[in-house]
């Protein structure tokens, strides 16, 4: 584990570096080459092109072919996946499972998630649809939403065409896939032409950007593989704002006073809204800057009541260590008071990412098999 997270904790250091001592600021895939000479030379061998380096080591080594899986990569109204379908016999329709990969919405693929996906399909006995939603910053946000969205709604049109039952299918996502399905299923609340979607299965899941000091946060805030700065450094770069914007958010100068009068009944129930009438907005950031945190797209966790009460059942898994804990423990309670069923699951000792290493070629965490077994279970109990 210390091994990992030096690995981790010192690649992380190099890029953000790179990135915040870069003239200009705003997110550059040029700025990438400046790390150093190896960067530089895959970029001309075409193997890199600054991201491309980190997305090849997440896709990792192929898998071997699966004599229990059928796999077919598809495209859904324009949107790549790949299909993983068990190939024992079932009588009748199987239950259907849309993964959205984790990744800021700038790493990560359906290769790199390939081995979770063999395994949800195989313990779950499912058919899982990975999606390939196109990546920032090449393709800038919301197309991350949009991509996931539309994959969605052409699977739910044709869901029998694929061996599953329209009455059977989970939508699910970790860390900014969690937050993906979270808002693809809020996005299809007023669809009354699909089949209503079974549930929800957000993996630690990132649901709001109002609020960088939440307790998780702070306990977390120097956790070495996704620390508080990270989260807002990845979020900014997401969005592609300026980085410089990274300290005033750590401090909560994006948030004027009346959008903190609107969402503090979800995020600090314990004040009241006369607590935020004393606070000076001086150093609040003009309107327009960031905008696009308060997006129910960006931010689900912000969605009205009357969207929240509509929404399929869930299931949350949260891990002690990482950043994101509160968000699905406040996510978990909206969901609660407008009468919608959670089962929650937290993982003690967990850390974000800890799914992504099920079944890996070179680490190997007791947690990630808990975590599948959790999801697992959940997945057989509907």
């Amino acid at each position: 584990m210390a091994q990992f997270y030096h690995w981790w904790d010192s690649g992380c250091s190099l890029i953000y570096s790179a990135l915040r001592g870069h003239s200009i600021r705003k997110v550059d895939l040029a700025d990438f080459d400046r790390l150093c000479p190896q960067i530089s030379i895959l970029r001309k061998m075409r193997l890199s092109n600054g991201y491309g380096l980190l997305r090849l080591a997440m896709d990792g080594i192929p898998a071997r072919e699966d004599p229990h899986l059928s796999i077919k990569d598809l495209v859904l109204d324009g949107v790549p996946v790949r299909m993983y379908q068990p190939r024992r016999p079932f009588g009748g329709k199987r239950r259907g499972i849309l993964y959205f990969h984790g990744g800021i919405g700038q790493f990560g693929s359906v290769a790199a998630y390939d081995r979770l996906c063999r395994r949800i399909a195989k313990d779950s006995d499912s058919i899982v649809i990975s999606v390939e939603y196109r990546l920032a910053p090449e393709n800038p946000y919301p197309t991350q939403f949009l991509d996931c969205l539309k994959a969605t709604v052409h699977f739910l049109k044709n869901v029998e065409d694929y061996g599953v039952d329209p009455a059977s299918v989970i939508i699910s996502g970790d860390s900014i896939g969690g937050t993906l399905a979270s808002a693809v299923c809020q996005g299809l609340v007023n669809r009354p032409d699909l089949p209503k979607v079974r549930a929800q299965v957000l993996i630690y899941p990132f649901l709001q950007a109002v609020d960088f000091n939440l307790p998780s946060y702070q306990k977390n805030r120097h956790m070495p593989l996704f620390s508080q700065r990270l989260v807002v450094e990845f979020g900014l770069q997401y969005l592609q704002k300026d980085l410089a914007l990274t300290e005033g958010a750590l401090k909560g100068f994006h948030v004027p006073k009346e959008k903190k009068r609107k969402y503090g009944r979800w995020l600090w129930p314990e004040k009241s809204a006369e607590e935020f009438e004393g606070e000076d907005d001086a150093l609040t950031w003009p309107k327009g800057t960031v905008d696009e945190i308060f997006e129910t797209t960006f931010s689900p966790l912000l969605a009205e009541d009357s969207v929240i009460r509509q929404l399929p059942e869930a299931y949350i898994l949260t891990c002690t260590s990482d950043v994101f804990m509160d968000d699905g423990h406040l996510y978990k309670k909206r969901l609660e008071d407008n009468g919608r069923k959670v089962t929650w699951y937290q993982l003690d000792d967990g850390f974000h990412g800890v799914l992504y290493f099920v079944d890996h070629w070179l680490f190997s965490f007791s947690g990630s098999q808990i975590c599948l077994d959790s999801i697992v279970g959940f997945l057989r109990s509907l």
